[in-house]
């Protein structure tokens, strides 16, 4: 799926751009994937696991998602530069269809910006719009309270823990806590 570009304003006063990924744009986007795990450890990734993507097959993904009847990936621009992404991703099973996965990460500098708050809600509009999706799912790592107070805003609420599901490592183990919205 694909969304036409929303231009807004941040909440310092700057440009932002929501769009569809740029399929140009993707070793721009390896090098966001790469800071953004850098930046913390409650994505799944580790920066060198960013790291093993080519131009090639991000090129590759990125279209694949902006072609997909199931799949949303929202990519925010601020003054030229990716600073954040979200996804939608819907499941494929006819017993699940009604059922999607949402994924958010921003870079550290656009925090307390209002793009989070911005994405969630495209990513929320597009599955109304749909009609067929009735849930929206996510997961967030013990510890993150400022995803879980996003999310609760946007009207998720927590409905199960996974113990010891995050291995840091330096041995921390932590919860995965998996959060829903009913459409």
């Amino acid at each position: 799926m694909k969304i036409n570009p929303i231009d807004f304003t941040l909440k310092d006063g700057r440009p932002a751009t929501l769009c569809s990924p740029k399929p140009e744009d993707a070793e721009e986007m390896i090098r966001y994937m790469v800071r953004s795990t850098e930046e913390t450890d409650f994505l799944l990734r580790y920066p060198e696991e960013a790291l093993t993507y080519t131009v090639e097959s991000e090129r590759a993904f990125l279209e694949s998602r902006n072609a997909s009847e199931d799949e949303l990936m929202i990519t925010c621009y601020v003054q030229g530069k990716i600073a954040g992404n979200c996804a939608l991703m819907r499941d494929s099973h006819i017993k699940t269809r009604h059922r999607a996965s949402v994924a958010i990460a921003l870079l550290k500098e656009y925090w307390n910006l209002g793009i989070g708050t911005r994405m969630l809600e495209q990513l929320i509009r597009a599955a109304e719009q749909r009609g067929d999706i009735l849930q929206l799912e996510l997961d967030y790592i013990e510890g993150n309270v400022r995803a879980r107070a996003l999310y609760e805003k946007m009207g998720f609420r927590i409905t199960g823990v996974k113990p010891d599901a995050i291995r840091l490592k330096d041995g921390t183990l932590l919860n995965e806590y998996m959060m829903i919205r009913k459409i």
